[in-house]
């Protein structure tokens, strides 16, 4: 982090969240303008990982402070502005909001680009990428200590990973691969809210049942909620965005993060 542009930061971020008072976040996601605003209000922050691979994230302050964090996880279209809004509206709610990249700067505007960067990725090295993170979250002096995952799609299964590779206050999984077993799911620390659709041929009812049952036989804290939608539902910017079902799931989630981190 960029020590000496933090005062300039802060003044910044204090003015669009200003302006941005009020606005729910279906209605900053449904305006392009203010995700394009709401995202150039997020500072840079870089690192490295353990090996010396250097990362990169999206951080969203909130006004009050030390505060829990959230760490923000893109679908298979990279991080783009929308998730990086995100970020902003956790920070609104009283978080840490930190958008990361999996990508390494990469971006998809079609899905034939999106699915080519999402199978070019390497699990260990996301993995690595997410533990790093959340590492440097707990160490940030505006954190409490207390952090947590969210992601969608791609980032959604990616989410339920970064908890099962360290430990984590909670993780959120919107229409994420949960295919996973008992065994597998034994490391979890904190409980899991989980938002599936049942139309998703991809991430289907079915993986979801198996999901709930492997959670139960693990003796893990499972949430989940399924929506009358398809994959992607809380997408505004997708042919599957359900606005009111997107609502739902987004009040859920901030009803599930103020119960988790406080």
């Amino acid at each position: 982090m960029k020590l000496q542009s933090m005062s300039a930061y802060a003044s910044s971020r204090r003015q669009v969240v200003a302006g941005l008072a009020g606005v729910s976040l279906a209605a900053l996601l449904a305006d392009p303008a203010k995700v394009a605003k709401a995202a150039a209000s997020l500072q840079t922050v870089t690192t490295n990982t353990p090996p010396g691979r250097p990362v990169s994230a999206a951080l969203a302050l909130p006004d009050s402070k030390p505060a829990a964090a959230v760490m923000l996880i893109h679908e298979w279209w990279g991080l783009n502005d929308q998730i990086k809004s995100v970020a902003s509206e956790v920070a609104r709610q009283g978080y840490l909001g930190l958008a990361i990249d999996l990508y390494a700067g990469k971006s998809a505007a079609t899905p034939e680009d999106a699915q080519k960067l999402m199978t070019s990725v390497v699990p260990a090295e996301a993995s690595e990428t997410m533990a790093t993170w959340v590492e440097w979250l707990r160490q940030h002096p505006d954190c409490n200590g207390k952090a947590a995952s969210i992601g969608w799609c791609f980032g959604g299964g990616m989410a339920l990973q970064a908890a099962l590779d360290r430990p984590l206050d909670a993780a959120i999984v919107y229409y994420g691969n949960v295919a996973r077993s008992a065994d597998e799911l034994k490391s979890l620390k904190g409980p899991v809210l989980g938002h599936f659709a049942n139309e998703d041929q991809w991430i289907s009812p079915a993986m979801v049942d198996g999901f709930e049952a492997a959670m139960k036989q693990a003796g893990k804290v499972l949430e989940v909620h399924r929506y009358d939608a398809n994959h992607a539902f809380a997408n505004p910017t997708g042919d599957h965005y359900d606005a009111e079902d997107a609502r739902l799931a987004w009040d859920r989630t901030a009803a599930f993060l103020k119960a988790t981190l406080g």
